[in-house]
């Protein structure tokens, strides 16, 4: 499974890059947030989290700037039922993850079906399944209360999506910042892997 990318960047396109990576051009499918973010251009060596999607009929590699835009790409299509990558990739260029976040919290489908490819039905669903599987609006509310860290909820959602339950993370998690208040996220991740397994 490839999960990071590091390579200069071959080719550049509007929601795709072909980057170096040993002297093998591996194409990336990235959303336009990313994009922004990187602002690839041929030559410049880019660092990309990534999900490798496998198929019967073909593999995918999909590329983000981040751990927050892969761990919202993975909690779609990893908790909601009928979301593939390609719907996924569509929330990722529809909103920001932050606004994408808000809608969740606050139950905002009207503002989530207003994305290309995603129906009124295909909004309220992930907004009923992220709520009810793992919790994710309540620990997105205490954000914007501010009763929770950013990167605390940041690291809990990353643990979320690499498939451990959301209690035994936020406990990991509350743990960590208890001993280390000023761990970064993927130092907080890092650590709660150690402990939990």
């Amino acid at each position: 499974m490839i999960v990071r990318l590091r390579g200069k960047v071959w080719e550049s396109y509007p929601n795709r890059l072909v980057v170096d990576a040993g002297g093998v051009g591996y194409e990336v499918l990235v959303p336009f947030s990313s994009m922004d973010g990187l602002k690839p251009v041929e030559g410049l060596e880019v660092d990309l989290r990534t999900y490798h999607h496998i198929r019967e009929n073909g593999q995918q590699l999909y590329g983000f700037a981040n751990d927050e835009e892969r761990d919202v790409f993975l909690l779609l299509i990893d908790r909601v039922s009928g979301i593939g990558p390609a719907i996924a990739m569509a929330v990722l260029n529809g909103m920001p993850v932050s606004r994408f976040k808000a809608c969740v919290a606050s139950g905002g489908s009207a503002e989530l079906s207003k994305i290309k490819g995603l129906g009124k039905k295909t909004a309220e669903r992930i907004i009923l399944e992220l709520k009810d599987k793992v919790g994710v609006a309540e620990t997105w509310r205490g954000v914007e209360a501010g009763e929770v860290q950013p990167k605390a909820a940041d690291a809990e959602l990353a643990l979320v999506a690499l498939g451990y339950k959301q209690v035994e993370a936020r406990k990991a998690v509350r743990k960590l910042l208890d001993e280390r208040p000023d761990a970064s996220t993927e130092e907080l991740v890092r650590g709660a892997l150690k402990s939990m397994t």
